[in-house]
């Protein structure tokens, strides 16, 4: 009963003018970056964070959480007509997509990505509405040395799961790590990695740092490549898949929700694993196997339904644990302490209408998306039209006035272009940059939670070996570092590095 009573406050909270209005806009803004190649979701909210500062806390998130989910439905539009991922979770949207494209059925494989999105989506709200709950009430018991313990898995299993140099991918942690504790101590008041600078006595403003890492340094490189010639497919025909269509559709959809639904939990996971596994399942298990890379249906449905379930399975333990199972999701912990929220289990507790507001919002901005991506299509081919050397310039100068806004401090633009010629560099040097914001928004938090832990036991370090749950998770962390480090699997890095 508890339940329906927290998802009726949730509706209350989704339907209040404002919040539908922040929900359309986020899911508006999600399909447009999804449709336009090379932003993605990531730079997008990393560049509207600015803008979030002064809506209410609620509001903000749903928006954000609207742009990440709607990019998965919006990259599938890109990857079926244009035969180039939106968005990196459509990427396998494209093997099968563009195919049924060029075959004159663009109409049924649009229908099936977002038929299948929208019911993966709704699924998944349903198990974030379960799982959450219980899962924020055992994290109630936890103290400083297990929230230690478990910052410490989070941010070795991002090292695990990213892919190319596992050197490189810690080193991206302590670049991280450096640049969260510059500014000063919070218990002694010393200055630290300040070089004397008062515009850094309060550290880093990460909307900045965020923005130019992933924004600025995106568009950077997609600058490089902004005058590749389009093949766009303009002939959609109808939307209306046949009866065959969608009884080929229900089981790759079901298999794909749940695959997607489960890798959305685990650290890394989210939707562009969720996407890759879920179309090398379906086209092994499928009776139709030899048809895919040539135009099936399946090719489309279980991928789409796979990266939606994942994107919003992901927001689990982000709501529950205030851990981030992926970099949006750091993100989306950094938009709630800029809100003045405390990411944790005890959110749920102090902030009820935000939780449960968020999650019911996810039905609503589902049920949007289907009228956003099906009847607007011809609108979505129309903007693919536009010259990047055109958006891209625009999208920098409005990152740059909207930070700027927010402090109202000049020196935060030059954060923004530091940080996105450091994100353009290191990504010149085959360093992978979501460990390095992972180690930028936890450093400070893993400090804090280090400090008490040790404050609390005297100075002992056994503290976090003798309480059972946190030496579990550094076990767990132990494990996770020596298999990434293992001759074989750290080929097989290098391997997925090279080919992405």
């Amino acid at each position: 009963m508890d339940l329906f009573q927290n998802l009726s406050l949730g509706f209350s909270v989704a339907l209040l003018p404002q919040n539908l209005l922040y929900c359309f806009l986020g899911t508006f803004l999600g399909t447009v970056i999804g449709v336009l190649p090379g932003i993605g979701p990531l730079a997008t909210i990393a560049m509207l964070l600015p803008a979030t500062f002064g809506l209410p806390p609620t509001a903000s998130l749903i928006m954000l959480a609207g742009i990440y989910y709607g990019s998965q439905y919006g990259g599938s539009t890109t990857a079926i007509l244009l035969n180039m991922p939106g968005e990196s979770s459509s990427a396998v949207t494209t093997i099968d997509g563009y195919r049924m494209a060029r075959q004159g059925r663009a109409g049924p494989a649009l229908a099936a990505a977002g038929l299948g999105s929208f019911f993966a989506g709704t699924i998944a709200t349903i198990l974030i509405a379960v799982v959450a709950q219980p899962l924020t009430a055992v994290a109630l018991s936890f103290g400083p040395a297990e929230y230690f313990s478990l910052l410490i898995v989070g941010l070795v299993s991002s090292t695990a799961l990213a892919s190319g140099s596992i050197i490189k991918a810690v080193g991206m942690i302590g670049l991280g790590l450096l640049l969260g504790l510059t500014g000063t101590d919070i218990y002694t008041g010393a200055q630290r990695f300040t070089f004397g600078s008062r515009e850094l006595f309060d550290g880093f403003d990460f909307v900045a740092i965020a923005v130019g890492v992933f924004g600025v340094s995106e568009i950077l490189r997609n600058l490089e490549s902004a005058d590749v010639k389009k093949s766009i497919v303009t002939n959609v025909g109808s939307l209306i898949p046949t009866a065959e269509d969608f009884r080929r559709m229900i089981w790759p959809a079901l298999r794909g929700t749940a695959i997607g639904s489960f890798l959305g939990i685990l650290p890394g996971g989210g939707a562009l694993l969720s996407s890759f596994v879920a179309y090398n399942i379906e086209k092994k298990v499928s009776p139709r196997s030899e048809e895919f890379g040539k135009g099936a249906i399946e090719g489309v449905t279980a991928p789409e339904a796979a990266n939606n379930a994942g994107a919003q399975t992901s927001f689990i333990p982000m709501l529950s644990l205030g851990v981030p199972s992926n970099v949006v999701m750091a993100l989306m912990i950094g938009a709630m302490i800029i809100q003045g929220i405390t990411p944790g289990p005890n959110v749920i507790a102090k902030n009820p209408d935000l939780f449960w507001g968020l999650i019911a919002s996810m039905w609503v901005g589902n049920a949007m998306l289907i009228i956003l991506n099906l009847p607007l299509v011809g609108m979505w081919v129309k903007l693919l039209s536009v010259p990047y050397t055109i958006l891209f310039p625009a999208i920098i100068s409005f990152c740059c006035i909207g930070v700027y806004s927010v402090n109202s401090a000049p020196f935060a633009v030059f954060e923004i272009a530091g940080a996105g010629l450091l994100g353009y560099f290191l990504v010149k040097l085959d360093c992978e940059l979501a460990p390095f914001i992972l180690g930028f928004i936890l450093g400070p938090m893993l400090e804090e939670y280090l400090r008490r832990a040790m404050i609390i036991s005297g100075g002992s370090p056994m503290v976090f070996v003798t309480r059972p749950i946190s030496a579990a998770l550094l076990v767990v962390a132990l494990a996770a570092l020596i298999f990434v480090c293992l001759p074989a699997i750290s080929k097989k890095r290098e391997e997925v590095f090279v080919e992405s």
